[in-house]
C-alpha cells in the first residue's frame, strides 16, 4: 500500500484515476471503501451483540423489523449522494474545482434542511406501525422508531460528506468517518446499555451522542479545516439550478432505494407474524454476512469515482474496462469471503445468543444466505458503473426487479413449502437474477455521460462554476 496516496490533493488524485494504471488505482481507491466496509460491518455485529445479549430477542426483532423503516427516510440523503457523487465526479474530472465546492455547500446545507423535515414524518409513522406488528414487540418497535428521529439529520449529513470525499478520489476521509464511529459507539453501547443499563432508549442514546460528535468532526473537516477543499457559508444562498439539477439526477437513486427498503420492509411482514424468534434469527444473520455483503460491494463507490472522472475527461474505453476489472475483482472478493465465513458460522451465532431456538434459525438462514454475496457484489458494481455515467434511473430499475419482482414475489410463491426460509432462498435467487440481467444491460450501455447529453438536448447552459 503506497501510503504517499494518502497525501495527494485533489489535482494529483485526479491525474492518478485519469492517467494511472487501472488495477492497481482501482485497489487503491477500493482499499479506504474496503476497510469503511469492514467497520460497517462489524458497527452492527457490535450492536446486535450488545443488544441481543442485554436487550432481549424482543427488543432485537423490534430493531431488524424497524431497520427498514427507518432506511426509508434516509433514501432521500442516499438520493442526493449519488446525484451529487455523480455531477462533482464528472466535474472534478473537468478539472472545475470552483464549481465543485459550490455544489458542495449547496448539497450539505440542503440535506440537513430535508433532515430536519423528514424527522418529525418518522416519529409520527411509529404510530400506524407498531400498531400493525406482533403485540410482544410493538411497544419497542414504536419507541425506536420515535427515538431514532432525533438521529436522522446527521444521517444526512454523513451521507453527504461521504459523497463529497468520494467524488474527489479520497475515500480514505469516510473510512476515518466510520472508524470514529465505530469507536464512539462502542464506548455510548457500554456506557447506555451495561453501566446504565436503559436498554432500547440506550441503544438510540449511543446512536444520537455519536453522530452528534461525528458531525461536529466532519463540520470541522468541511468548513474549518484549513484547505485548497475547504468550503465557507459566507454568504450562502440557494442556486435552485444546481439542486433542481441534483433532485433530478437523484430522484432515481431515491425512489429505488425507498423501493428497495420498501420490500425489505415488507419481507420483514411476512418473517414477523412467525414470531419474534424467528425475527431476531433473521436479524443475527444478516449482521454476520453484512460483512461478506459490504465488502464486494464496496468496489462500487471506487467504480462511481473513476467512471465519472473518465467520462468528465472523455476516456470511456478506460471508464468501461474500469467496471468489468471491478465485477472479477469483486466476485473474487466475495467467494473468499464465503470461505472464511461460512466454516466459522456455528461459532459467530453464538457471540449473539445462548437461545437454541434463535440459534436454529440464525444458522440455517445464514447457509442459505451468504451465498449470495457473489451476485450482489457484481450488481452493486455494475451499479456504481451506471451511477458514474449519470444513468441513475437504471439501478432504479434493477433495485426494483431485485427485491420486488425477484425476491419478493418468488417469497410469496414459495412461501408455503419452504416457510419463512423462503426469504433466505428468494435472496439468493434475487441476487444472481439481478447480476445476470444488470450484466445484459451494461453490455448493451454506451459509455457516454447522460448527465452532457440532457444538458445538450436542452440546449442550455449554465455558468462555469455549476457545470
Amino acid at each position: 500500500m503506497n501510503f504517499n496516496f494518502l497525501r495527494q490533493n485533489t489535482e494529483q488524485r485526479r491525474d492518478l484515476i485519469l492517467n494511472g494504471p487501472i488495477s492497481s488505482t482501482l485497489f487503491l481507491l477500493s482499499f479506504p471503501t474496503l476497510m469503511m466496509g469492514l467497520v460497517q460491518s462489524i458497527m452492527p455485529v457490535m450492536d446486535g451483540i450488545f443488544i441481543n445479549n442485554l436487550i432481549g430477542t424482543i427488543g432485537a426483532s423490534a430493531i431488524t423489523y424497524s431497520g427498514p423503516i427507518i432506511n426509508m427516510m434516509i433514501a432521500l440523503a442516499q438520493g442526493l449522494s449519488v446525484a451529487g457523487m455523480a455531477l462533482m465526479g464528472q466535474m472534478n474530472g473537468r478539472g472545475n474545482y470552483k464549481g465543485v465546492k459550490h455544489v458542495s455547500t449547496q448539497i450539505v446545507v440542503f440535506a440537513f434542511l430535508i433532515g430536519c423535515i423528514t424527522a418529525p414524518i418518522l416519529y409520527l409513522l411509529a404510530y400506524p406501525v407498531s400498531s400493525n406488528v406482533d403485540a410482544q414487540i410493538a411497544h419497542d418497535v414504536f419507541l425506536y422508531l420515535a427515538l431514532n428521529s432525533l438521529v436522522l439529520p446527521f444521517s444526512f449529513l454523513e451521507s453527504i460528506y461521504n459523497a463529497i470525499k468520494n467524488a474527489s478520489g479520497k475515500p480514505e476521509a469516510t473510512f476515518i468517518r466510520m472508524v470514529i464511529m465505530l469507536i464512539l459507539k462502542i464506548i455510548f453501547n457500554v456506557v447506555f446499555i451495561i453501566v446504565f443499563p436503559l436498554g432500547l432508549v440506550g441503544s438510540v442514546m449511543s446512536s444520537l451522542l455519536s453522530n452528534i460528535l461525528i458531525c461536529l468532526w466532519m463540520f470541522y473537516e468541511l468548513f474549518i479545516k484549513k484547505g485548497e477543499d475547504r468550503l465557507t457559508l459566507k454568504g450562502f444562498k440557494f442556486d435552485t439550478k444546481v439542486l433542481l439539477k441534483l433532485i433530478t439526477i437523484g430522484i432515481p437513486s431515491m425512489l429505488s432505494s425507498l423501493m428497495l427498503n420498501l420490500g425489505f420492509f415488507l419481507i420483514n411482514n411476512e418473517t414477523e407474524k412467525y414470531g419474534p424468534i424467528v425475527l431476531t434469527g433473521q436479524g443475527i444473520a444478516n449482521n454476520i454476512t453484512s460483512v461478506c455483503f459490504n465488502l464486494p460491494s464496496a468496489f462500487g463507490s471506487a467504480v462511481t469515482t473513476m467512471v465519472s472522472m473518465n467520462i468528465g475527461a472523455g476516456q470511456s474505453a478506460k471508464a468501461k474496462k474500469t467496471c468489468f476489472q471491478a465485477c472479477l475483482v469483486s466476485a473474487a472478493t466475495a467467494a473468499i469471503l464465503i470461505a472464511i465465513v461460512l466454516p466459522l458460522s456455528s461459532s459467530l451465532t453464538t457471540l449473539f445468543t445462548n437461545e437454541q431456538e434463535v440459534l436454529t434459525v440464525a444458522n440455517r438462514s445464514l447457509n442459505i444466505y451468504i451465498y449470495s454475496v457473489i451476485g450482489f457484489g457484481v450488481c452493486m458494481v455494475q451499479q456504481g458503473a451506471f451511477i458514474g455515467l449519470g444513468r441513475t434511473r437504471l439501478p432504479l430499475v434493477i433495485s426494483l426487479l431485485r427485491i420486488w419482482l425477484l425476491r419478493y414475489l418468488f417469497i410469496l410463491a414459495t412461501e408455503r413449502v419452504l416457510g419463512f426460509y423462503s426469504v433466505f432462498w428468494g435472496n439468493l435467487f434475487s441476487n444472481y437474477a439481478a447480476a445476470i440481467i444488470s450484466t445484459i444491460i451494461i453490455l448493451r450501455t454506451k459509455w457516454v455521460s447522460a448527465i452532457s447529453l440532457k444538458e445538450n438536448k436542452s440546449n442550455t447552459t449554465k455558468p462555469a462554476s455549476v457545470v
